[in-house]
């Protein structure tokens, strides 16, 4: 029983360093605010945690400098990660801006933010002013949440945390350039298209003085038919022969005439197109018996 005991203590005791999973922090953190001119050791300096935020918030004006020194750690052991930034999150908009840390093999790693230049050292060397920065950290009502992100290859865990607030104070003489808003593509408001109206027939006055005019010049016509010998006689003739051809053929006449009569009061092209064709393919078949009939008559000698 004793040697039972024994032996489970002894493989519970090998198999704690295969549970244990390693995960990434930092140590010996300090951030130090530093005015412009105010020489060695005049910069004030807060010691950070890796597990509480700073209680009191960091202040940094247009002409001071923060610079955060840490040492990163994977377990327990200082090491240099493949990432480490100082992240600042906007709290209203949730925009984030990362500053790498320069980082040595000791896992000894720093980076500096100036209130009129902003340098990160590292693989990115990045040098801008504060009108470069986004214009909500400029413009920020709530102090901003400053985070540490440190991770790597492999099974430890990342770690990204909160360790201070940042307030940052822009200077008076430094214009804000806001951008305007980007381009969001939306449903627009419903369109309701107008039309043109429809084309009206001319006023009925018009009308009326050409359909008297076509009416005058019929005595003219039937006059000048028959000077030129037509022969209202031979209509029983022909009616006699070819019955169907002649009444169609002046039926489609008339019926072309009606047609150009509702399309000139009522109908549109679509209604009066397919009307016309029927009319006229009636009258070209109807037409060319009733002319092979007159032509009969004339080489009898009827004409």
């Amino acid at each position: 029983m004793k040697f039972s005991f024994g032996l489970v203590s002894s493989l519970l005791l090998s198999g704690a360093p295969i549970a244990y999973a390693a995960a990434w922090s930092f140590e010996d953190a300090t951030v130090s605010i530093a005015s412009k001119g105010a020489g060695v050791g005049g910069a004030s300096k807060d010691k950070l945690s890796a597990t509480t935020p700073l209680a009191k918030t960091v202040s940094l004006g247009a002409t001071d400098s923060l610079k955060l020194d840490l040492t990163t750690v994977d377990g327990k052991t200082a090491k240099r990660p493949h990432q480490a930034f100082l992240t600042l999150t906007d709290p209203t908009s949730g925009l984030e801006e990362s500053f790498v840390l320069s980082v040595k093999d000791s896992g000894k790693g720093k980076v500096s933010l100036v209130g009129i230049t902003s340098n990160c050292t590292g693989t990115i060397n990045n040098s801008q002013t504060q009108k470069d920065l986004p214009h909500q950290f400029l413009t920020a009502s709530k102090p901003i949440p400053a985070s540490i992100v440190i991770g790597a290859f492999g099974s430890s865990t990342p770690y990204k945390h909160k360790v201070f607030d940042l307030t940052v104070t822009r200077g008076a003489n430094v214009p804000l350039a806001i951008p305007e808003a980007p381009l969001r593509y939306a449903p627009e408001a419903e369109i309701h298209h107008i039309f043109r109206e429809d084309p009206k027939s001319p006023p009925k006055i018009i009308t009326i003085v050409f359909a008297a005019a076509v009416a005058a010049a019929l005595p003219i016509l039937l006059g000048l038919w028959a000077t030129l010998g037509a022969n209202v006689s031979h209509l029983s003739k022909a009616l006699g022969a070819a019955p169907v051809s002649h009444a169609l053929f002046y039926g489609s006449i008339i019926a072309m005439e009606g047609v150009f009569f509702l399309y000139y009061t009522s109908w549109n092209l679509f209604q009066t197109l397919p009307a016309a064709g029927l009319v006229g393919v009636v009258a070209f078949l109807s037409g060319s018996r009733a002319l092979s009939e007159v032509q009969e008559r004339r080489l009898a000698g009827l004409r």
